[in-house]
């Protein structure tokens, strides 16, 4: 119960605010296509038009409602993202966790090819990738997963390595469990929240990364609702109806703002219990 009170009072309202936002726009993305049905349909005859008459965001070119299409744009935006953080996790968990356990040849191949991947500018070599390969979202994805991988590969090494002579793991070893058990159901347990506590920021990185993509015409193909195909489209009509441009852009900031602030506040919470 202390300790329940404890993480309570931890919570500030900067921290519960970013959950809530997190949460509301996990929702937009899980159902707002199905929520809202009608994004697609066109009004041609109303065209553009600034915010009222049923429209709270006003309309784009094509007679859309903003509103519509920037809750059923959260799929693609904030899916793509969370596809890259738990990829990049994964890898970055199996090989740091081999890499720290082990030592030795491996840790120094796995070290230099994070290393390698850690020089390379991501976002550069992904517009370069998608480009060759004719865009694609499915590609600027997986790209993006790999180039994420090295920090977490980094990561999770340091802190297998930190713990790889505790006393647990000693006697894990001396009762002749197999490495693979010990990595797996010992070591592994303890490093896991420093990788998903990462795995925000990362997430937060993947959504502004993405959304650049999609804005420069590599990512989501022309008319899908997405924030940042949305904010290449609507830039030209500030003067029309600044919404249809504002909206997409303000939600971006907002959701890699608030996955920034729970990623700090987790890291934070955790280097705590570590040093009690």
């Amino acid at each position: 119960m202390s300790s329940r009170r404890h993480i309570l009072r931890g919570l500030s309202p900067l921290t519960v605010g970013s959950g809530a936002v997190v949460a509301l726009l996990a929702l937009a993305a899980v159902a707002g296509q199905w929520a809202i049905p009608a994004w697609a349909d066109q009004d041609l005859a109303t065209g553009v038009s600034m915010p009222g008459g049923g429209h709270p965001l006003g309309t784009d070119e094509l007679g859309r409602d903003v509103l519509s299409l920037v809750v059923a744009g959260a799929r693609s935006t904030l899916v793509g993202a969370a596809l890259v953080a738990v990829g990049s996790m994964v890898i970055g968990n199996v090989l740091g966790l081999w890499a720290g356990y082990r030592g030795g040849p491996v840790d120094v191949l796995v070290r230099r090819w994070a290393d390698l991947l850690l020089a390379l500018p991501a976002l550069l070599v992904t517009l370069v990738v998608a480009g060759i390969g004719g865009g694609g979202y499915a590609l600027a994805v997986g790209v993006l997963v790999v180039l994420t991988s090295p920090a977490d590969i980094r990561l999770v090494r340091s802190a297998v390595r930190e713990q790889r002579h505790r006393a647990y793991v000693e006697a894990a070893e001396t009762l002749g469990l197999s490495p693979f058990t010990v990595m797996t159901r010992h070591i592994w347990p303890n490093v896991l929240p420093v990788a998903l506590a990462n795995a925000l920021l990362n997430f937060a990185g993947a959504i502004v990364a993405l959304s650049s993509l999609s804005f420069l015409g590599l990512g989501v193909p022309p008319g899908a609702p997405d924030w940042g195909r949305m904010l290449a489209e609507n830039r030209t009509l500030l003067y029309d109806n600044p919404s249809a441009a504002l909206a997409p852009a303000v939600l971006v900031i907002v959701a890699a703002v608030a996955l920034n602030l729970l990623g700090d506040r987790m890291s934070e919470a955790f280097s705590d219990r570590g040093r009690s």
